[in-house]
Order: structure tokens, then C-alpha cells, then sequence
């Protein structure tokens, strides 16, 4: 069923969100400052790709740093993000076929806001520890 919901996702909503995502992360990663940004636009992009099967776990080694950082893409580009997730799932939710997309779309609001300290982990292994 999740490779059914991967592939619908993949037309209509997780093959543009992984080339905004690539660009911006792309963009990013111009300046040594922020590739710390463009790597975690590169990972949200990988997640926007296939997010069924998929979550976010926090990484319990990401520290003071990760936390500061999180805190400036929150204010530069987090808040954005997750407010055009909720549009969008909000939009997808309208019809019964876009619930799923919809609720993907929500899956990856926690991501956007706070996508450093997080790691994209298959959903039959959230706490196994690597």
C-alpha cells in the first residue's frame, strides 16, 4: 500500500517539493554558512520525495549547535515551510482520494520547522538504535 501512496504522492505533490527542496538546498549550500541549511534542505527533499514508510526521529547525539541553528531556520525559513505544508494538506484533505497526500504533507510540518537533530528513519524501525 505505501508504494501505491508513494507513487500518487510522486505525481502530484513529492516530485515538486524534492526539485524546490534540491534548488534551495543548492542555493544554500553557495556560502559555508549555510550548508549546514542546504544539507538539511537536501534530507527534507529526500523525505518529500518518498514519505510513506518513512518518519523523523530525533537524534539523541545533536547538541547546543544543532538546537541554535534550528532556532535561526525557524525564524528564516521554518515557519514558511510548515505553513505551506498545512495549506497544502489542508487543500489535499478536501477530497477523500488527497486524505492520505494530505496527512503526508502534515507528516512533514515537525521536519520544516526543525530539520536539523532529526533523522529519517523506515517506520518499522523508529527506535532501533544505529
Amino acid at each position: 500500500m505505501k508504494t501505491i501512496l508513494n507513487l500518487i504522492w510522486l505525481v502530484f505533490s513529492g516530485f515538486w517539493l524534492f526539485l524546490g527542496y534540491l534548488l534551495a538546498g543548492a542555493l544554500l549550500c553557495i556560502t559555508v554558512i549555510g550548508i549546514p541549511f542546504g544539507v538539511a534542505a537536501f534530507r527534507i527533499g529526500v523525505y518529500a520525495l518518498w514519505p510513506f514508510g518513512y518518519t523523523t526521529v530525533e537524534r539523541r547525539d545533536a547538541g547546543a549547535p544543532s538546537f541554535l541553528v534550528n532556532v535561526l531556520w525557524l525564524l528564516l525559513a521554518g515557519w514558511w515551510l510548515a505553513l505551506g505544508h498545512i495549506l497544502t494538506g489542508i487543500a489535499l484533505c478536501v477530497t477523500v482520494i488527497g486524505i492520505p497526500l494530505g496527512i503526508a504533507n502534515f507528516k512533514l510540518i515537525p521536519v520544516s520547522l526543525f530539520p536539523l537533530g532529526r533523522e529519517i528513519v523506515r517506520t518499522d524501525q523508529p527506535f532501533t538504535q544505529r
